[in-house]
């Protein structure tokens, strides 16, 4: 018996320096996954400063994501994030559909061309393209397709800045509302990476749009104010 009890705890104590060893390295993994595959499939550079994640909590932290503009859009960046938490069902990790029960995206800089967002346009359109040669799926570190599916409970983002650039007018900074997606890829089935990816920079994209849309029409206003404050003064010269 106490031969069993010994075995047991040599089991428990070599599982958890298991769990701590690759929750240790899961950091560096989930990094190297966003700055080899996101750039595939988006088109464009993208960076992360650094990622930690427990096994044995679920909690998670992203800091410095950095997603680069396609050709042709002059602005250092498309979308910055100092920080991201997330919360992950731990014993979803090793399976085939990740529960993700939380994920927070704080305070993003986001740059907007045009009223239409062009840049995250093409973004959005390459990941489509991308993606959909693989009907959806995605490849693992041995370039096979994965089956791993996501499922995201409650995704918020709040405290977002965008920079939209406007053509004679520069840079008009603007508020982004909060965005607030819930049960994404709920049921069995779940979501690949790159449908989840679509829907969520999807959402990003209709309300930077919304949001650009109401400066824009604050900033013809304004610039109507300017051109008839300029013609009644002309008007004034002359009588």
């Amino acid at each position: 018996m106490k031969k069993v009890l010994k075995i047991a705890l040599i089991l428990v104590v070599v599982l958890v320096l298991a769990l701590l060893a690759v929750g240790f390295f899961m950091g560096s993994i989930i990094k190297g996954g966003v700055e080899t595959f996101g750039p595939r499939v988006a088109k464009v550079e993208m960076r992360l400063d650094s990622a930690n994640l427990s096994l044995l909590s679920g909690s998670g932290t992203l800091k410095g994501v950095f997603v680069g503009n396609p050709d042709g859009f002059n602005a250092p960046s498309a979308i910055k994030v100092g920080e991201v938490t997330v919360a992950i069902k731990p014993g979803s990790i090793f399976s085939d559909k990740v529960v993700v029960q939380t994920v927070h995206v704080i305070s993003p800089d986001i740059t907007l061309f045009g009223l239409k967002g062009d840049n995250l346009q093409k973004i959005l359109a390459n990941v489509q393209t991308s993606t959909g040669s693989s009907s959806g799926t995605t490849t693992n570190q041995a370039g096979q397709p994965s089956k791993k599916k996501i499922e995201v409970d409650d995704f918020l983002i709040t405290g977002g800045k965008l920079n939209v650039i406007l053509p004679m007018l520069g840079t008009v900074p603007v508020a982004l509302p909060e965005i607030h997606l819930t049960d994404l890829g709920k049921g069995s089935d779940g979501l690949t990476p790159s449908e989840l990816t679509t829907k969520v920079l999807q959402a990003v994209l209709n309300s930077a749009i919304s949001a650009a849309a109401d400066a824009g029409k604050g900033v013809s206003k304004e610039a109507g104010k300017q051109v008839d404050k300029v013609t009644k003064g002309i008007g004034n010269l002359f009588k």
